[in-house]
């Protein structure tokens, strides 16, 4: 049986005023990227730290001995994690700060569930701040670490993400953490807002399958569990070449995770989720934006129940395509998801597709002066997606799922600038973007 396409509403009043048009799916991916007035890593060095020791009575602190200590903290944590010790993973932690202590407990019960293949903590660069330095004395040492992990099943390669420790000397010499959120405010935007650093959590796990929701929440996970399943079976059927990696979906009542912000009164009334990207380096440390292995997806809880596999197709598509590269065209990424979520789909109806790509025609296409531009695309939805599948759907019927593919990776990762986009275009079909627009013109008015 078919259904029409475009089950989803960008505006809930427009079901409403315009019940003849088709609604459309909004699915923004999210940059996790650093932003404006964001961490500046700091470099130490033997006199930063020695003018910071001279205005003090503290004893000189012998700096390569302060970073091998911390060291052996940061992979005292990793490996009680890893192993499965609790005791070990809080005994670094200062014992004074019960709140702390209460939430690293959490902390440890949620990262056990995940199933981690490795895990590790790195120093990357000592912080300055004299606010917290008043508070917790002159020893205080304020550094960003990188988390460097890969879960089970989940991630092809290690991935990383940015963390913000506070570490104290003991009047034994030894050092403690006492503080894991005074840098968060400075850190890229989405660090320590991973699935694990909220509240308690319960992990459930399928093949190329991981669902995270809050704990008690078992129903939500199996239902999860299950269109996730189908949703990566449909990507790696229809997406060119296939695709062997997984879905990491997470839909917990917290607001926002990894970046994708819920209380924004756009995204909590349009999105229903966001594909965050996952990095191999993190932005800055190899190239300007980071190099991405793949994506997790978060659910807004304010739209959980309009959900489904196709919503979830649409997102791993993203994941699917993540590790191209930053430089695709807008209407080229999500019109390739769009086109893949539209597609046959395990425990789903088939959807009006010639009817649909009439009524694209009709209604976004004849008003329309070109594809859909990246700066605006967001705000012209409603046509920005619909349009957006047309140009896909020409590109797969012309050329084929090959083409469209290898075309897709050489934009996602050469195509930073419209020269190098054009070339790329002709090289691979003959035209660029605005002959692309001409030839879906010439193609509904034949």
């Amino acid at each position: 049986m078919a259904e029409g396409v475009g089950r989803h509403s960008r505006h809930a009043a427009d079901r409403r005023r315009r019940s003849r048009l088709w609604p459309f799916l909004l699915s923004l991916v999210l940059v996790v990227a650093a932003v404006a007035g964001g961490l500046a890593l700091h470099r130490s060095s033997q006199n930063q730290d020695a003018a910071a020791n001279a205005g003090t009575s503290t004893p000189t602190i012998d700096l390569a001995a302060r970073s091998a200590a911390v060291d052996q903290v940061l992979k005292r944590r990793s490996q009680a994690v890893l192993t499965g010790n609790e005791q070990e993973f809080v005994a670094d932690v200062d014992p004074a700060n019960t709140k702390l202590v209460a939430r690293q407990r959490v902390l440890f019960t949620n990262l056990r569930q995940f199933g981690f293949a490795k895990l590790a903590y790195q120093q990357l660069a000592q912080q300055y701040d004299d606010t917290i330095a008043q508070k917790y004395g002159p020893s205080t040492y304020l550094v960003a670490v990188a988390m460097e992990y890969q879960l089970r099943g989940i991630d092809l390669v290690p991935v990383r993400a940015m963390l913000g420790y506070t570490f104290s000397r003991r009047a034994n010499g030894t050092w403690m953490l006492v503080s894991d959120s005074d840098l968060d405010q400075r850190l890229p935007r989405g660090s320590h807002q991973e699935a694990w650093d909220f509240g308690p959590v319960l992990v459930k796990r399928a093949p190329r399958v991981l669902v995270v929701v809050d704990q008690g929440q078992d129903a939500l996970a199996t239902k999860f569990v299950t269109m996730s399943q189908n949703a990566v079976q449909a990507v790696s059927t229809n997406w060119p070449g296939g695709w062997n990696g997984s879905g990491l979906v997470i839909a917990l009542d917290q607001k926002v995770v990894r970046g994708a912000d819920y209380t924004q009164p756009k995204n909590a009334e349009d999105a229903l989720a966001m594909a965050t990207w996952v990095y191999r380096t993190l932005p800055g440390e190899v190239t300007g934006e980071g190099e991405r292995a793949d994506s997790y997806v978060v659910v807004n809880p304010n739209n959980r129940d309009k959900v489904d596999t196709r919503t979830l197709a649409h997102e791993f598509t993203h994941v699917a395509t993540a590790p191209y590269g930053p430089y695709a065209p807008r209407w080229l990424v999500e019109g390739s998801a769009t086109y893949v979520e539209f597609l046959h789909m395990p425990g789903q109806n088939d959807l009006a597709i010639p009817q649909y790509r009439q009524d694209v025609r009709t209604k976004y296409l004849a008003k329309a002066t070109g594809l859909p531009p990246d700066a605006t695309f967001f705000d012209h939805a409603d046509s920005s997606y619909p349009l957006s599948w047309l140009a896909l759907d020409y590109l797969f019927t012309r050329f084929g799922g090959t083409e469209v593919g290898t075309l897709y990776r050489e934009l996602a990762s050469l195509g930073s600038t419209q020269k190098d986009r054009d070339r790329i275009m002709l090289e691979h079909i003959g035209m660029t973007e605005a002959g692309l627009f001409r030839a879906l013109k010439a193609a509904a008015a034949a």
